[in-house]
């Protein structure tokens, strides 16, 4: 087998840090501080003549009050006012949801751009995609673990019905990745994304196969400009290759499998998980599993020994731990994000959002790497791009009710 020296390009940044009252018809009760029961009446009164409403309002409390007088000897009353500028603190309230969001998105895109970078500078000088995925599930697998350590999230309670149902939903994510993984390492960037534009056509095609659901008519319209974009591309693609579009390919249909099962576990069990910690589980559970595979896969090729014996051979082992821990750290860090936005948008919003990541990150990539697109394969990554974004507006519509 025939050895390639080669060293990882000096790290250079891609982007500068990102730096109720209950009765609506009367005013609300001015507060009373503490008053006993025996001087309650008197002040409503000496209130009514302010307020005329109070008094029908407060009349059956001011006699429960009294007729509780010699249970207690004692009774404080607190009446809660309601602010003036509670339009303002709404809005206020809207604005700093809103701007969380898109700090949130932004967070999102950024640590995916990065994790794409970093992990096809590994990939292309240290060409072991099972190992590197490995350690990538065990970055995720150490930072949840600190996260339920420090209280940071809550830990989960598992039950056996849960982890039976978890479990193949970790294997297909694990699987998922790993084929990913093998795809960048092969081909551009650029290109993997492109192929896994076609996640849709997956997610209509199982949501058939295993829930029965049937697309709409706009959906399947969407479908056409999305498989032909990508077709388009992949013609086109310089870097083309069997192994690396078969395996983005593959990466879809675990992905989306996985989505629909997702789905339809969350719809079954009583006891859900919140997606924090359903991707918490699931990532520890791909770490236990991808451990022993890349080993007899591919050897241990993360020991002293072996990255002693490829310094030797010229790979700056210095660079590509710190690309390694970089990109494993942005691995979970942007798939976090990812369903802690999930939790706060709808399905619909975080699949449009998803489709602008994806552009992001192609276009990020391909300036970064310098890589050559033709006019033909610009048209075709536009299409399938066009098609995700079309596919992600006509989830929108609802089917309109049929006629008794």
């Amino acid at each position: 087998m025939q050895t390639t020296a080669l060293t990882l390009s000096p790290l250079t940044p891609l982007f500068r840090s990102l730096n109720k009252n209950p009765n609506p018809r009367c005013s609300p009760v001015p507060n009373l501080s503490c008053l006993k029961p025996l001087h309650l009446l008197s002040s409503i009164k000496r209130l009514a003549f302010q307020k005329p409403c109070l008094l029908s309002s407060c009349s059956r409390i001011s006699d429960s009050l009294l007729a509780s007088k010699g249970r207690h000897d004692s009774f404080r009353v607190r009446a809660q006012e309601v602010p003036e500028n509670m339009g303002e603190t709404k809005g206020s309230r809207g604005l700093a949801t809103s701007l969380q969001l898109g700090a949130m998105f932004a967070i999102w895109y950024l640590l995916n751009i990065y994790f794409n970078i970093f992990n096809k500078q590994v990939l292309k000088v240290y060409a072991f995609p099972a190992t590197v995925t490995a350690f990538q599930f065990g970055c995720g697998t150490l930072i949840i673990l600190i996260m339920w350590a420090t209280n940071l999230y809550h830990r989960p309670r598992l039950t056996r019905s849960q982890l039976a149902v978890i479990i193949p939903l970790a294997l297909v994510h694990t699987l998922g990745n790993l084929l990913t993984n093998v795809s960048i390492g092969r081909v551009n960037v650029s290109f993997t994304h492109t192929i896994k534009a076609m996640e849709p056509f997956f997610t209509v095609l199982f949501s058939v196969l295993i829930l029965g659901e049937w697309p709409t008519f706009w959906i399947v319209s969407s479908l056409v400009p999305l498989v032909g974009g990508v077709a388009l591309a992949s013609f086109t693609e310089a870097s083309f290759n069997w192994i690396g579009f078969c395996t983005a390919m593959a990466s879809n249909v675990t992905n989306q499998s996985r989505n629909v099962l997702s789905k339809k576990f969350m719809v079954t069990n009583e006891e859900t998980l919140d997606n924090i910690n359903l991707f918490s589980i699931i990532t520890i559970i791909s770490f236990i599993l991808l451990v022993p595979a890349a080993i007899v896969l591919e050897g241990v090729k993360f020991s002293p020994s072996y990255l002693q014996s490829a310094a030797n051979q010229g790979l700056n082992i210095r660079q590509l731990c710190m690309r390694s821990l970089l990109a494993g750290f942005c691995f979970h860090c942007y798939q976090q994000v990812s369903y802690m936005i999930l939790q706060m948008v709808s399905p619909v919003t975080h699949s449009v959002g998803n489709c602008v990541k994806r552009v992001v990150v192609i276009i990020s990539s391909v300036i970064f790497f310098q890589t050559p697109v033709s006019p033909i394969n610009s048209l075709g990554t536009t299409l399938a791009l066009t098609g995700v974004f079309l596919y992600s507006r006509a989830k929108q519509r609802k089917p309109k009710p049929k006629a008794a």
